[in-house]
C-alpha cells in the first residue's frame, strides 16, 4: 500500500487545496492510484517558530484546516490520514518540536530550501536539526535550481543524516528537463530514499504514472521501496531500507568489445 507524505490537500491554508470540496477529490484521487496513507503537509515557514504568538497563529490555522479536511477523510473509511507539515528553512535552526511540524509526529520532518535554490548553509542547517534530535526528509531535491547537474551536493546532504524525498512529478518530467534528469539521477544511484507526490489537490495526480513508468523501466523494486516500505517505516519512526542502485547498461558494441 503506497504512503504519501508529501501534499498539500489542506483546504484555505496554502496553494494546494481551496476549500473541503477540493480536499475531498483529491482524497478520492489518491485512494484510486492505490494510496492508502496519507500524512497532509501544508507549508509552512520555519521561521515563525522564532516568533511564539506568529507561530501560534499559523498552527490555529492549520488546525482549522485540518478539521475540515478530518470531515472529507471520513468518506475514506480505508484510508489512514494524518498531519504533518512542509517546513521552510528560511532560518537555519527552526524549533521543530511542535509535533504538529514533523510527519506524523515521528522524529522525521520534511523540510524545503527557501526560493527553490539550495542556500550556502545547507548542509550546516541539516546538521542542525540533526544535532536537534530530528531527521530532516529534504523535500524535491532535484528541483532546486541551482543545484548541480549531477546533484553532487546529495552525499554530502546524507552523509550529514539528511532523507532524500524525490517527486514523482519530476521523473514523469513535469517540472521540465532539468528535474528529470536529477531525479532519475538519484534513484539510479540509490540515494533517494522515498517518492511522494507533492500533489496540490488539482490538476493530474502523478502517482500511478510514475508507478507505471518505473516498472516499465525495470524499476519496480526502487518505487516500492520508495513508495510503500519506507515511507511506511518512517511513520514507525524507523529508518529507511537502503534503496539498490541501478547502473546504466552499457552499448552493445561495448558489450561486444568487453569494454
Amino acid at each position: 500500500m503506497i504512503t504519501d507524505f508529501h501534499n498539500h490537500l489542506i483546504p484555505g491554508v496554502d496553494d494546494g487545496a481551496a476549500d473541503a470540496a477540493e480536499s475531498a477529490a483529491a482524497l478520492a484521487t489518491f485512494h484510486e492510484q492505490g494510496v492508502r496513507t496519507v500524512v497532509c503537509t501544508p507549508h509552512v515557514s520555519g521561521a515563525l517558530t522564532a516568533d511564539p504568538a506568529a507561530l501560534a497563529a499559523r498552527l490555529a490555522e492549520l488546525d482549522r484546516g485540518w478539521e475540515a479536511l478530518a470531515a472529507a477523510a471520513s468518506a475514506h473509511p480505508a484510508m489512514r490520514v494524518v498531519r504533518g507539515a512542509e517546513v521552510m528553512l528560511d532560518t537555519p535552526r527552526p524549533d521543530l518540536s511542535d509535533p504538529r511540524l514533523r510527519l506524523g509526529g515521528t522524529a522525521f520532518a520534511l523540510v524545503e530550501f527557501p526560493f527553490m535554490s539550495v542556500p550556502p548553509n545547507a548542509v550546516e542547517a541539516l546538521f542542525a536539526l540533526r544535532m536537534q534530535g530530528w531527521t530532516p526528509v529534504l523535500a524535491h531535491p532535484e528541483r532546486y535550481a541551482n543545484a548541480a547537474p549531477d546533484l553532487h551536493e546529495a552525499p554530502e546532504w546524507k552523509r550529514v543524516g539528511a532523507l532524500l524525498q524525490v517527486n514523482a512529478g519530476s521523473l514523469l518530467g513535469r517540472y521540465g528537463p532539468d528535474a528529470a534528469r536529477r531525479g532519475w539521477g538519484l534513484v539510479r544511484a540509490g540515494l533517494a530514499d522515498y517518492l511522494c507526490s507533492d500533489y496540490h489537490a488539482r490538476g493530474r495526480c502523478p502517482v500511478a504514472s510514475c508507478r507505471a513508468l518505473m516498472e516499465e523501466r525495470g524499476y519496480g523494486e526502487q518505487a516500492r521501496l520508495l513508495t510503500e516500505e519506507n515511507p511506511a517505516r518512517l511513520l514507525r519512526g524507523e529508518a529507511p531500507l537502503p534503496v539498490p542502485p541501478r547502473q546504466r547498461s552499457r552499448p552493445l558494441w561495448r558489450r561486444i568489445l568487453g569494454r
